[in-house]
Formats: C-alpha cells, sequence, structure tokens
C-alpha cells in the first residue's frame, strides 16, 4: 500500500487501540449485556513487578460499559471474591433497588453469588461504577471503571477518548502500601503513591489531526483532588459530571475531587505529530498526539442537555448541613486502638449499618418536591459531596463565582458554603456522603429518604 493508505489504516487503528472497551466474560450470560466478574487478578501498574489487584473480567483498566440513553441495560455481577461486595453506578439516576448499595437497596453479594443489575439511564454522559462495601481496599484495589451512557443521537466527535484517573497505593515492585492510615484518614485522606491513567503512567493517545475530539476524564481515586489544566488554550469545557452545560467554556484549571467527571472537547492540531497536554498541577497526566490527514474541523459539536426537572426555588424548602469533625476525638486512643467515627454531618457520625440496624435518615423529603441544601464545610481539606439518585443543581458558593450548572458531587473547599437546589423525584434511601472514601468510612457519610 502506498503512504496515504497506511496512514489512513495506521490513523484508525491507533484511536481505537487507544481507547479501553468492554470485556465480556468468555460465556456470558444469555439476556444479558455485560457480565462482570470480580475476582482476584495480577495486573502491571508499577515498573517492576506485578500488583495482586482486585478487577473486573481480569485486568486492570476495568472495562468500560457503553449503554445509550433511554434503552435499558442489563448487567451481571458475578462475585468471586472471599468477601461480600455490589456495585453501585455512580451519577446515574436510576431506581433504588439498582443503585449497589448493601442492606439500604439491596442485599449484598456473597462470595459465590451473582446479582443482576438492569436499568434504563435516562442522562447521557461520563459515569463510574465501584463497589459501595469495604469501600477502601475494594476502590484502592482496583475495582473502579468508566461507564458510558452514548447520546440517543451521536452527536459526531472524531475521537471519545475515556481516562480514569487513579493514584495507585503500590511500591516500585508492585507490592501494596497502606491504603489508608488513621491520622490521614482524618485530615485529606491518604494519597497514593503512582499517579496513572487507565493503569499507566503519563500515556499517548493517538486522535485524528484536525478531528473534533472528546476527552473524558473520570477521577476514580480513593484520596486525590486532581486540578486539571493544560497549556494549551483551545480546550473546552463542554460537560461536568457527566451533563452537558449550557455554555461550553474554555478550560482554565477544574479541581475534581474523588467521584468527579469531567468532558473537554477540542479540535485537534491539523499536523500529524502534533501534541496536546494535560496535567495535574504541574505533572503531565497525558498527552494526545495527532496521527493521519487533516479532517479539517472547525468547531465542536453540541451535546444536548439532559432532562433534569429544574426545582422551584421560590417554594424550595431550605435544609442546611455542616460537615465537620469532632476535634476532641483523637483517631488513636491511648490503648493503641484506632477511633474510627470522627468526621460528622451535623455534629453525627455515621455509624454504619446492617439488615437489621439502619439509621435514622439524616432528612426526609417528599416525592416531587423542591429542595435547597445549604452545604458547610467546616473543615480545612476538600470534600466531594456525593448524592446518589438525584441530579441537582450548584446554585452559589461564598468562595467562588458559580455559573450554575448540574451534578451529582459538589466539591466543598475550606470553609466553603454552597447552596444546591433539586427536585426530590426519585423514592427511595439514597446514600449521601464525601467521596474520599476514608471520609466517609470514618464518619462523613449518611443517607436521606425520599418518600
Amino acid at each position: 500500500m502506498d503512504r496515504r493508505q497506511f496512514l489512513k489504516i495506521s490513523s484508525a487503528l491507533a484511536v481505537i487501540g487507544s481507547l479501553p472497551t468492554i470485556t465480556l466474560a468468555a460465556s456470558p450470560s444469555p439476556g444479558f449485556d455485560y457480565e462482570l466478574i470480580v475476582a482476584p487478578a495480577n495486573v502491571r501498574i508499577a515498573a517492576d513487578g506485578d500488583t495482586p489487584a482486585w478487577c473486573f473480567n481480569g485486568h486492570f483498566p476495568a472495562p468500560v460499559i457503553r449503554a445509550k440513553q433511554h434503552q435499558p441495560v442489563r448487567i451481571r455481577v458475578v462475585n468471586q471474591l472471599d468477601e461480600p461486595t455490589t456495585i453501585h453506578w455512580h451519577g446515574l439516576r436510576i431506581p433504588i433497588e439498582m443503585d449497589g448499595v448493601p442492606f439500604l437497596s439491596q442485599p449484598p453479594i456473597m462470595p459465590g453469588e451473582t446479582f443482576d443489575y438492569e436499568f434504563t439511564p435516562p442522562d447521557a454522559g461520563t459515569f463510574w461504577y465501584h463497589p459501595h462495601m469495604n469501600s477502601v481496599e475494594q476502590l484502592g484495589k482496583g475495582l473502579v471503571g468508566a461507564f458510558i451512557v452514548d447520546e440517543a443521537e451521536n452527536p459526531g466527535f472524531d475521537a471519545d477518548v475515556v481516562m480514569g484517573l487513579k493514584n495507585w497505593h503500590i511500591r516500585d515492585d508492585g507490592s501494596f502500601t497502606a491504603l489508608t492510615t488513621p491520622r490521614n484518614a482524618f485530615r485529606m485522606g491518604t494519597p497514593g503513591r503512582l499517579m496513572t491513567v487507565n493503569g499507566k503512567t503519563a500515556p499517548t493517545y493517538y486522535i485524528p489531526a484536525g478531528g473534533a475530539i472528546r476527552a473524558r476524564l473520570a477521577n476514580i481515586d480513593n484520596t486525590l483532588t486532581y486540578d486539571i489544566n493544560s497549556p494549551q488554550t483551545d480546550l473546552t469545557i463542554v460537560a461536568i459530571d457527566g451533563n452537558p452545560i449550557a455554555k461550553p467554556r474554555p478550560l482554565d484549571h477544574h479541581l475534581m475531587g474523588p467521584g468527579m467527571r469531567l468532558d473537554l472537547g477540542f479540535i485537534a492540531p491539523n499536523n500529524a505529530g502534533e501534541t496536546v497536554t494535560l496535567y495535574h498541577k504541574n505533572k503531565v497526566l497525558m498527552t494526545f498526539q495527532t496521527i493521519g490527514e487533516d479532517k479539517q474541523r472547525r468547531e465542536l459539536p453540541r451535546l444536548p442537555l439532559n432532562p433534569i426537572q429544574a426545582p422551584d426555588l421560590d417554594t424550595a424548602e431550605v435544609i442546611r448541613f455542616a460537615f465537620e469533625w469532632d476535634a476532641s476525638i483523637n483517631p488513636i486512643e491511648k490503648d493503641g486502638k484506632v477511633n474510627y467515627r470522627f468526621w460528622t454531618i451535623n455534629r453525627t457520625p455515621w455509624d454504619g449499618m446492617s439488615a437489621d440496624n439502619i439509621p435514622a435518615p439524616l432528612a426526609t423529603l417528599e416525592l416531587g418536591k423542591s429542595y435547597i441544601f445549604e452545604l458547610s464545610n467546616l473543615t480545612q481539606y476538600h470534600h466531594p459531596i456525593h448524592l446518589h439518585g438525584h441530579t441537582f443543581t450548584v446554585l452559589q458558593s461564598n468562595k467562588q463565582t458559580i455559573e450554575p450548572f448540574h451534578t451529582d458531587t459538589v466539591l466543598l473547599g475550606q470553609n466553603e458554603v454552597a447552596r444546591i437546589a433539586f427536585v426530590a423525584d426519585n423514592p427511595g434511601r439514597w446514600m449521601y456522603h464525601c467521596h474520599v472514601i476514608e471520609h466517609l468510612k470514618t464518619g462523613l457519610m449518611g443517607y436521606i429518604e425520599v418518600v
């Protein structure tokens, strides 16, 4: 073949090869779109040795599940761990029975058992999935993956790249370091040592020259808040936490707490071999490199807004929540035992639950009614506050100028007070927590009930 044919074929293969794809079990169960097997697996993340991870379908990155807006998806989960698990579909507005919270919405999936999830995503966008049991260990060891809901009509990007951001708690030989320590849990959380994108350090992804590119970033880390930036000036924020924004805006820098997502759109440079690089602060996250002939795209496709019901702000009931810690509690007691209940919501720490012991809700909401939550972070650390089963609108903050936007996770900075609003339109008992995993495991969690 001539050089032009070679470049065309190489371009297509490189772009396709750069995207993680769903890997099904060898014999998927009849009637299901996907089968996820949860099991231990050795994976190569560090340079000098394998990591004894816990994985979906035997590898990392986890399979990227792709569903379509307004169409049902069926997923069978097979638990081959030696402990129970569940799967939560972060950001998806689905029935409570499918939300994946043990005891509150479903029984735990015991070792050797399966659980069938079936739901119809009402919203298109970038979401993710993870267990909601033994979260520090199960997420920390690798049970995290991207969930993409494609629009009902293809918006027309030339490349769609999915990137999971995760710092691994591993040494150079691949062995695990501590996933949590009491004193770090009392502060910002225990950071990992190795920053990766889809399990690789500073990878390069190949994109078509001159093409319209959609870059989906998902913070699947237990702890780290990423500060996304780029020296390129033509990157545009097109969606935040799975929801397109009404007025796409240039990327200056964008903070992504654990659980949060960001969709960037840009027109790739015209010439083969040119690069676009994304950074976390001053560290390279990943690089795009152009290949092939110029596609000559001049503008980005527009994403349709998701069908989020607008709250009635004039009649909305205001409920206040304070997120803080009990300064009188030492995380290490005099006898050496660890005190695991020092973070609080409205002065109450989450004390766990079981089938026979479910605590009272933080609030009970009336189905169909509008609410404004006033969220106060009374600490010096970041808290990404996540509400299951609903999408809310961030209205305002005392620390920054807000152009109202839809999300399921809002990042509160030091002493920040934010107001969010939503319609309580999804009945059930919905978890409500900080997504720094050590914070939720040490008290910064509860639930609201919609009846």
